[in-house]
């Protein structure tokens, strides 16, 4: 491990718009926040001029900038981003500017004042409508019901490098972010919850709606359940 003391997972799919004024902005915060730190750029199989306008942005940066050939979903990209990562902690942001870069600040600020291992992050306030705050609900009680664990996660997280296990965390999609908490929160490991803001897309919109995503969780939670079963049981044979 390297003596950087923090890394930045950015991953995108089609989003030549929004790189690389994004990109700029959070190298610019941590140049002044963070100077101890890298950005892990990872293009999820962009067919667009994504990677380039990465390239350029990040010129000049301590960075790394990584491929998909093919699109394989949320939960790839982090786990690759992770795999890369050389600092000893980790974040990630989504490359659409809803999340400014001072909410990096406000994660390590919890982490540092509250001596813990893992922080997660929930909006001040965000529109989903009815429906899906609705979906969101139902889901929390299913991972209370299933994994015995009161999850508040809804944006990005910070961790220390070594929990997160990229070859046991089995998902590629979006249920990836369900399934890190839940692993944390039942394994004990210390950890704690902070507010951010989350902001309207730079431009464009969302590559995956909240309802086909939710749509499947029940299922994803209980393979997860049977899983973390089976692993139980490996440990005590």
């Amino acid at each position: 491990m390297s003596e950087l003391d923090l890394s930045v997972v950015i991953f995108a799919f089609n989003e030549e718009a929004n790189i690389g004024p994004v990109l700029t902005e959070l190298r610019g915060w941590l140049a002044t926040n963070e100077p101890s730190s890298e950005i892990v750029f990872v293009d999820d199989g962009s067919s667009d001029g994504t990677s380039a306008e990465a390239a350029k942005a990040l010129s000049g940066t301590v960075h790394q900038l990584v491929r998909h050939e093919t699109n394989r979903g949320i939960g790839a990209a982090l786990k690759t981003g992770v795999r890369a990562a050389q600092g000893h902690w980790v974040t990630f942001l989504p490359a659409d500017g809803q999340i400014a870069p001072d909410a990096i600040g406000t994660l390590r600020a919890a982490a540092a004042q509250q001596g813990t291992d893992v922080v997660f992050s929930v909006y001040e306030h965000r529109d989903d409508g009815f429906h899906r705050r609705v979906l969101s609900a139902g889901v929390r009680a299913l991972i209370l019901l299933m994994h015995g664990v009161r999850m508040q996660s809804d944006g990005p997280y910070l961790f220390r490098h070594s929990l997160f296990d990229a070859d046991q965390l089995v998902p590629d999609t979006f249920f990836l972010n369900f399934e890190f908490p839940i692993r944390m929160l039942g394994a004990q490991v210390p950890a704690t919850v902070v507010t951010i803001a989350c902001r309207p897309r730079r431009s464009g919109h969302s590559k995956s709606t909240g309802l086909k995503r939710i749509y499947g969780v029940a299922q994803d939670l209980l393979d997860l359940r049977i899983r973390r079963v089976k692993e139980s049981l490996n440990r005590r044979a």
